[in-house]
C-alpha cells in the first residue's frame, strides 16, 4: 500500500538534512509524513517531498522563521517568490536600521555622549483616556498593541464616543526578548466612556515632556530601544525627573506614511525640581 513511500533515511540522505531537523519541520506542519506507522511511529514520506523538504531548507538560510515559511511555500510560483521578496525587503530594512542602533550603543559603550536624536520640549494639557495594560516581550509586543488599540477602539464605537488626540504607548518597564515589561496602549476621548473588561478609563495630568520626532524608517525595535535611551538621558542632563516611563505617540498617518515621513514621537515626561530654600 505503501510501496512507493520513502523512510526519513532515505529523505535524509537525498536533502542532506537531519532526522532532527525533518521531525522538526513535521512537528511544524510544515513537512508532515504522509504515513506514520501506529506501531512503530515511523515515519514514511512522498518522493515530491523530498523537493519541499529542499525549498524549506533553501527558506531556512536565508534566515526565514520556521513560522513564515508555510506561508510562502504554499502558494506556489510567482506568489511564492513575491512573498520571499517582501519577506526580503522588510529583513534589509530592518538591517539598516539596526545599523544605527549599534552605531547608539557603541558611542554609549565608548563613554561618549552621542547627540543622534533632535530633542524639544512642549506642554501637553489634562485628558481623559482608555486604556488597556499588560505584561509582554518584544515577541508579543506588536500583537498586543494592535488587538489593544483594536478592542478600545470597539468599545468607542459602542458608545459613540470619537478620539480626541493621537493614541500613545506607555513603557513602565523594558520590554524586550528578556524582560516582560508592563505595557499601556492609551486612547484619548473627551467623551463619557465607562470602563469595561480589561479596558481602564483614567484622567491623564497635565504635563511637560521632551520628545524627539521619528520617521517611518526608524520604527524598528532595536532603533526605538536606542531611542528611548536617549530621551532618558536628555532628561537626566537637565537636571529634572521623570516621571512615569518612556512614551510612544503614534500618528494616524503610519499606513500611507512615505519612508522619512514623521509618523511618531518617542517620549519622556518629566518635571523639573524645586530648590530646597536657602540652597
Amino acid at each position: 500500500m505503501h510501496e512507493d513511500l520513502i523512510g526519513i533515511g532515505e529523505l535524509a540522505a537525498r536533502t542532506g538534512l537531519s532526522h532532527k531537523a525533518l521531525r522538526l519541520y513535521g512537528d511544524r506542519g510544515l513537512l508532515s509524513p504522509a504515513h506514520v506507522d501506529p506501531r512503530t511511529g515511523f515515519r514514511r514520506y512522498t518522493p515530491a517531498q523530498v523537493e519541499r523538504a529542499r525549498r524549506i531548507a533553501l527558506l531556512r538560510a536565508t534566515g526565514m522563521p520556521l513560522a513564515l515559511i508555510a506561508g510562502v511555500l504554499d502558494p506556489g510560483g510567482t506568489e511564492s517568490v513575491r512573498l520571499l521578496d517582501a519577506y526580503w525587503r522588510k529583513e534589509r530594512s530592518v538591517h539598516t536600521a539596526r545599523r544605527e542602533a549599534v552605531g547608539y550603543a557603541r558611542e554609549v559603550l565608548a563613554g561618549r555622549n552621542p547627540r543622534m536624536y533632535e530633542m524639544a520640549e512642549r506642554d501637553v494639557p489634562e485628558q481623559k483616556v482608555l486604556f488597556i495594560r499588560r505584561h509582554v516581550t518584544a515577541e508579543g509586543l506588536l500583537g498586543f498593541l494592535g488587538e489593544a488599540t483594536e478592542a478600545i477602539f470597539a468599545h468607542m464605537r459602542t458608545t459613540g464616543a470619537c478620539l480626541s488626540g493621537p493614541l500613545f504607548a506607555i513603557y513602565h518597564g523594558i520590554v524586550s526578548d528578556d524582560s516582560d515589561g508592563p505595557v499601556e496602549v492609551c486612547v484619548p476621548t473627551m467623551n463619557t466612556v465607562e470602563p469595561v473588561g480589561a479596558i481602564g478609563v483614567r484622567i491623564e495630568p497635565a504635563h511637560r515632556e521632551v520628545y524627539t520626532e521619528l520617521g517611518k524608517k526608524h520604527r524598528d525595535f532595536a532603533t526605538m530601544a536606542g531611542v528611548h535611551d536617549a530621551v532618558l538621558t536628555w532628561i537626566h542632563e537637565q537636571g529634572y525627573e521623570r516621571i512615569g516611563g518612556s512614551r510612544e505617540v503614534n500618528y494616524p498617518n503610519w499606513e500611507t506614511a512615505e519612508e522619512g515621513e514623521h509618523v511618531a514621537d518617542v517620549v519622556g515626561v518629566f518635571t523639573v525640581p524645586v530648590p530646597a530654600v536657602g540652597s
